[in-house]
């Protein structure tokens, strides 16, 4: 911490700093545990939704399993069209049923615009 915020927070009343440093605490603790996904697999995943949706209302959400996502960086054409990223992993699509687990490969071009993304069953 910063001898100017130690300085500050010592100058506070003892109810206020105690509140201060609940409320830094709890914003730390959120933070440190909150698993966030690369910009790309966020786009991947945001992009499916819209998609899926479109075909089928009941879908509420794509879940991307982090220990399975692989980011692949590409510097390749597909004719040409040219391919930066290309991310592949399992994700779970919930309906209003149980979800499985599907396999998503998801095909980024540039400027982060996602090109495809694929949902397959196993």
């Amino acid at each position: 911490m910063g001898r100017g915020i130690l300085h500050w927070l010592l100058g506070v009343p003892r109810d206020r700093r105690a509140i201060l440093i609940l409320a830094l605490a709890s914003t730390v603790s959120t933070a440190a545990f909150a698993e966030t996904l690369s910009p790309e697999a966020d786009a991947c995943k945001a992009s499916g939704l819209i998609a899926l949706k479109q075909r089928s209302p009941q879908v509420k959400d794509i879940e991307i399993d982090l220990d399975s996502a692989k980011i692949i960086n590409a510097d390749t054409k597909i004719e040409d069209v040219p391919i930066k990223t290309v991310v592949i992993g399992e994700a779970y699509i919930e309906r209003a049923k149980s979800a499985k687990p599907q396999t998503f490969v998801c095909i980024i071009g540039d400027k982060g615009k996602v090109l495809l993304t694929l949902f397959s069953d196993k």
